[in-house]
């Protein structure tokens, strides 16, 4: 892991930069979704959203070992609420209306590291996907 993440936002925060770019493409929405969720988690009172992107893109390029960088940023945060971490990971994923086969292998992961088991999983994917259908189509 990086020497950049100190503490837990800054672990949440390189964690949901890994789920934005994890298609390997970052579209506005996303980046706008992410900084509102930083801003909505008040990360930054610590932490400089620029600074904390600067010091993802230079770690990205080192990570050789997904499950490690995963299981050190998860045990970085020390999330008491497992859950809500994986919803937040998986709606910045959907920002961009896509879910791509690497984006839901490492929901899986995800899940996995938190101990999140399949009617959970199940139940939080098909929360989040209603709410984007809502969100943009703008019916229940």
């Amino acid at each position: 892991m990086s020497t950049a993440i100190k503490t837990p936002d800054a672990a949440v925060c390189h964690l949901f930069l890994y789920c934005c770019f994890k298609d390997g493409e970052v579209k506005e929405q996303e980046l706008d979704n992410l900084a509102g969720k930083f801003a909505s988690l008040n990360m930054q009172q610590e932490l400089n959203f620029k600074d904390e992107m600067i010091a993802f893109r230079q770690d990205r390029q080192l990570i050789t070992d997904e499950d490690a960088y995963l299981t050190s940023l998860i045990n970085a945060i020390n999330p008491t609420n497992e859950a809500a971490l994986f919803s937040y990971c998986m709606e910045l994923m959907l920002s961009d209306e896509l879910l791509d086969t690497e984006e839901d292998l490492l929901l899986n992961r995800l899940a996995v590291l938190l101990s999140i088991n399949q009617e959970v999983q199940a139940a939080i994917r098909k929360l989040i996907i209603q709410r984007k259908v809502v969100s943009t189509q703008k019916f229940f």
